[in-house]
């Protein structure tokens, strides 16, 4: 029976199951890291903004959107700064993407000026105003019915 070198070679098979998942988890989370920066920074950025996986936010200017398929593209403002975007993603813009929006667009600044996303989420445009509270009906209704006591 050679036991010690059935446990050496558990031990390096351990070994390189543990390094190869190390690794899978460290290039995923590099690949999916990327900086969030203003529409302002991006610009300011210089050459850096076209090696990063960045993402931007902003309003989406009115009448700017031009839908085709899953693809779509629009200006962002913020600031007084504007972005163009074109987005092309699997996905279609979500429903809640509309002019006045607010956009948060995930992908790529092209050295001709405009950020290609692949990723888009968007807010609601509409504004959420408290409920108004109900009125009082206590004074509507007749009193109870009382029964005497016994």
């Amino acid at each position: 029976m050679k036991i010690p070198g059935q446990k050496a070679r558990i031990g390096a098979a351990v070994v390189i199951i543990l390094a190869t998942i190390a690794y899978l988890a460290v290039t995923a989370a590099q690949a999916d890291k990327s900086y969030y920066v203003t529409i302002g920074e991006l610009q300011a950025m210089g050459n850096k903004a076209y090696t990063r996986h960045l993402r931007v936010a902003g309003d989406v200017a009115p009448n700017s959107i031009e839908r085709s398929g899953t693809n779509a593209h629009f200006v962002l403002t913020e600031q007084g700064h504007t972005l163009r975007v074109s987005y092309q993603g699997i996905e279609p813009p979500p429903d809640t993407f509309k002019d006045g929006s607010q956009a948060l667009a995930m992908g790529t600044f092209g050295r001709d000026g405009v950020f290609h996303a692949t990723e888009l989420q968007a807010k609601c445009a509409s504004k959420y105003a408290a409920a108004k509270p109900a009125p009082n009906t206590a004074a509507l209704k007749p009193p109870a019915a009382t029964v005497p006591a016994k």
